[in-house]
């Protein structure tokens, strides 16, 4: 009789254990239960659409720096299976990857489908069986080692090999029937959000992109430095979403209500702005400050924070009061943003916190505490920032069980 593997996870790191498994170990028999009706979600919105595969990243240590947890436990796993194997993986299925500027790489085709497609393909032709709409409620290993899953409809299944790839949960009851099997669950908490400044007048340039701003959190030491969006409800870009990833558990504890102080000038602080803009008022005396955008800023943004400082467009360089100056640095270099409350990033949510690394083979993700139980992807308590991160996190870690569930099985 085959020996089966059930994977629960109908995501990135579900399909790529799958597929894998079926592949590398023929005579296995791979079943994936997924809870929904839908399959590879993430993959299909991700990057808005064209699918952030991974990141150009030079070397493991360099990659491993970009995961707020988990550091140290995808350092060893890339080991396994990293960048390189990602893009080679799919560019012998016909899938050819491209990178851009900030290192992001993408199919070629700019379309997530190409990944969807590929990975369906794969499933198909090594007979992996799907089957949506089944929900696992329970997870139990027998006397004789095999795994029995209660599904909330229909009757048990049995499996000699277990897949647990369900995605991260926002609330910690979610997690009840994993911490059955006696492992950990480090708490859930929201990572990859936008910020919400309700009211600010701010809120009325929504659209305006600023290629290169510091946003910090007052009082604290969180800050990053890259791209912000100001979006209708507040701050929202690469900058603002690394931040929320870094700081996703004080965030939490803050609950989302602090000041952020933004730089938009960020090769100046204060002082070397104040001085700045002194020289500025000799070089450019006659000319008028809405006219003349000497830190090529969007336009928008500029005159807005003109206004703010109380200088009208009709005042010059040279005419410009102290007060108003004085007011202009602060604005340009410390803007301070009342933000209250957070915004899910489009349906790319993350969530930090999950399985407790500790109880996980980082070389087989195979639990610690338990024979021929596996693990892959965001159900572990690993999370990357945005830019590629968090899919090369769920490819390595479906390979790798995959892997170490067919040498267990030729063994």
């Amino acid at each position: 009789m085959k020996k089966r593997l059930i994977v629960i996870g109908g995501g990135a790191a579900g399909f790529f254990c799958a597929v894998n498994a079926a592949r590398l170990c023929p005579q296995l028999e791979v079943l994936l239960l997924e809870k929904t009706g839908k399959l590879l979600s993430k993959v299909k919105v991700s990057g808005g659409g064209r699918c952030n595969v991974t990141h150009a990243a030079p070397d493991i240590p360099y990659m491993s720096k970009h995961y707020p947890r988990g550091q140290h436990f995808v350092k060893k796993a890339f080991g396994r299976f990293f960048v390189p194997d990602t893009i080679q993986w799919f560019a012998d299925r016909g899938v050819m990857l491209k990178t851009e500027a900030d290192g992001r790489m993408f199919p070629v085709t700019d379309s997530s489908q190409s990944i969807i497609d590929c990975l369906l393909r794969e499933a198909d032709q090594y007979k992996v069986k799907v089957a949506l709409h089944q929900d696992v409620t329970a997870i139990q290993q027998q006397e004789n080692g095999r795994w029995q899953l209660t599904l909330q409809q229909g009757p048990p299944l049995q499996a000699d090999y277990l897949c647990v790839a369900a995605g991260g949960y926002a609330q910690a009851d979610k997690f009840a029937w994993l911490k059955a099997t006696g492992h950990q669950v480090e708490a859930p908490a929201p990572s990859l959000f936008t910020l919400n400044t309700p009211g600010h007048a701010i809120t009325a340039l929504m659209g305006v992109s600023v290629p290169l701003a510091h946003v910090k959190v007052a009082g604290a030491k969180l800050q990053e430095q890259g791209p912000v969006l100001i979006t209708h409800w507040g701050m929202s870009g690469p900058a603002v979403l690394r931040l929320s990833a870094w700081g996703a558990r004080d965030l939490q504890q803050l609950q989302y209500r602090f000041t952020a102080l933004i730089n938009w000038t960020p090769a100046f602080n204060e002082n070397t702005l104040r001085e700045e803009l002194q020289a500025l008022r000799f070089s450019l005396g006659p000319q008028k400050m809405f006219n003349k955008n000497p830190f090529e800023l969007p336009q928008r943004l500029w005159q807005f924070l003109l206004l703010q400082s109380g200088i009208t467009d009709a005042t010059r360089w040279a005419d410009m009061p102290a007060k108003a100056q004085q007011q202009l640095v602060k604005n340009l270099a410390a803007m301070e943003l009342p933000v209250q409350g957070k915004t899910t990033f489009k349906e790319e949510f993350v969530t930090c916190g999950g399985i407790r690394l500790t109880e996980i083979n980082p070389s087989t993700m195979e639990s610690k505490l338990a024979r021929r139980l596996y693990f892959a992807g965001e159900v572990m308590d690993v999370d990357g920032i945005t830019g590629g991160f968090n899919f090369q996190h769920a490819w390595t870690s479906g390979f790798i069980a995959a892997s170490s569930i067919a040498a267990q099985e030729e063994a």
